[in-house]
């Protein structure tokens, strides 16, 4: 019999097996296509362009009495679409048979009355990296001329561990790399999620795995990270103050925390806790890697440009957004349009302190406009949650700071869990102020917290009383004397007004 060959079949390794196992005869038509089409990937920088070249390379090395091999010149490359279409209208004109692993492909070529051999059986076994996870690793780190390296533990609690003392080959490395991407093209939860020149990264099941290649690295290089907890939003033991804070008013969340820290375990815990509790939830990520339930429906920001996915998710109407990797100005952007939208936002952010978080949002908005985007922080650290802060907006004389025409709109960031002001952001000039506000307060004496009382007045403590000396035209309310007594108070001393020499 004679085969014409789709990308496909080739690209996964099926068709190679097919010779191998003795379980295909007769003649089989390479189109002079498919060898374009995989020569303009490779130059490109793709790894279906290498993994489709690697494949050829192997399938012409089997020797089988049974099986010969032609490159069709009749089918030329125009691009992916058009060479599938006339791979299988040359099935149907000439009666050759049709190789592929696409399901699609077979579908349309079956219609059209030709002879499909599907290729396309789901894989199975452990693939060859697959080998170097155990039930405590969280990522596999191999690259080539060095042994391969493994984080075991858990976030924030792992260790570094040396494998083998044996380095690894290129040749291994390319090898792996084209079973991950093969089986990836095959299995219906997993996925290229990224292409490009020198990288791809995969997600295979469970697995994130990112491939680099030169030029882009000095040589071949697989990581492969695998979450090792699933965990429910009641595993964190979280306080009830924050729970009830979850359920009914924070709808701006930033989840915040260094690589490796747990935040995409948390945000996870939490889309899934919003969504037994009957909420609508949609996740945008980069690359797919959330373990969730199917109804919760999972975006990827690598098919779709941000205006699309905002089209999306306004008509969707959906309650809460899960953006995973907040990184560039675009994705901040989304996150605003879609939170001043009246979606529930939760995004996930690289900062090394929980402050960071909301410094990273003040340097692309408005000041003002901050407490309607984002009402809380939360700062996870060694895959807990150490940090909540509240942020809300007000009017008044920023800390630090003693003439009342000072005034202006000032970022109150708040812990939530204690109600201690911590930072205040306002404006100064043309600058955003970032200041610690609970170290600020902390330094200062009492003479600088009687002028931040009353600007202008002096202040000094003899003989067991807080000494206020008031200037000669002083504003003095009854608040501020309030404020003066509970202060003297605080101090254990007694009040006296005099009037400053002037």
């Amino acid at each position: 019999m004679t085969y014409i060959v789709d990308l496909d079949s080739i690209i996964d390794g099926s068709l190679r097996k097919l010779v191998e196992g003795g379980r295909i005869a007769g003649k089989v038509l390479v189109p002079a296509g498919a060898l374009d089409y995989f020569y303009s990937e490779a130059k490109a920088g793709r790894s279906v362009g290498f993994t489709g070249l690697q494949e050829l390379g192997r399938l012409m090395s089997v020797t089988s009495p049974q099986v010969s091999f032609e490159v069709l010149q009749d089918i030329k490359l125009e691009n992916y679409d058009k060479l599938k279409l006339a791979i299988r209208d040359f099935a149907a004109r000439r009666g050759v048979a049709l190789v592929t692993s696409d399901p699609i492909q077979a579908q349309a070529a079956e219609f059209a009355g030709v002879k499909v051999l599907y290729t396309g059986a789901p894989r199975e076994g452990k693939l060859r990296f697959e080998e170097y996870f155990n039930e405590k690793t969280m990522s596999v780190h191999l690259k080539e001329g060095a042994p391969p390296l493994a984080k075991v533990g858990k976030p924030g609690s792992w260790l570094f561990v040396k494998l083998s003392d044996r380095p690894l080959e290129r040749a291994e490395l390319e090898e792996m790399s084209r079973e991950i991407i093969e089986r990836a093209l095959t299995r219906s939860d997993s996925f290229v999620e990224i292409d490009r020149v020198g990288s791809t990264i995969v997600q295979l099941s469970d697995y994130r795995i990112i491939i680099t290649r030169p030029p882009l690295s000095d040589g071949w290089e697989i990581t492969a990270v695998r979450p090792i907890a699933r965990l429910r939003l009641e595993d964190y033991s979280l306080p009830s103050k924050l729970m009830d804070r979850l359920l009914s008013r924070a709808e701006g969340i930033l989840i915040a925390g260094s690589p490796g820290a747990g935040k995409t375990t948390f945000a996870q815990a939490l889309a899934e806790f919003y969504a037994l509790k009957g909420k609508v939830v949609k996740t945008i990520e980069s690359p797919r890697d959330m373990r969730l339930p199917p109804t919760i429906t999972q975006y990827s920001k690598n098919y779709a440009d941000l205006s699309e996915l905002h089209d999306i998710l306004l008509l969707s109407r959906p309650d809460y957004t899960v953006f995973d990797e907040m990184r560039d100005d675009n994705d901040f952007r989304l996150y605003t349009d879609l939170r001043l939208a009246g979606i529930g936002m939760i995004g996930v952010v690289h900062a090394t302190a929980p402050i960071d978080a909301v410094q990273r949002l003040a340097t692309r908005v408005e000041l003002g406009m901050i407490p309607s985007i984002v009402d809380t922080v939360i700062f996870i650290d060694s895959g807990q949650v150490s940090k909540v802060y509240e942020i809300n907006i007000t009017v008044k004389l920023p800390t630090g700071l003693k003439e009342e025409e000072l005034a202006r709109p000032v970022v109150e960031i708040r812990d939530f869990l204690s109600g201690e002001l911590e930072y205040e952001l306002y404006t100064f000039g043309e600058q955003v102020m970032v200041i610690p506000v609970s170290q600020r307060r902390a330094a200062l004496t009492v003479e600088e917290k009687v002028a931040k009382i009353v600007p202008g007045a002096e202040a000094e403590v003899k003989d067991g009383a807080l000494i206020v000396k008031l200037p000669r035209r002083a504003n003095i309310t009854a608040k501020k004397v309030r404020s003066l007594k509970k202060l003297a108070k605080e101090e254990n001393l007694d009040l006296r007004f005099v009037p400053r020499e002037d």
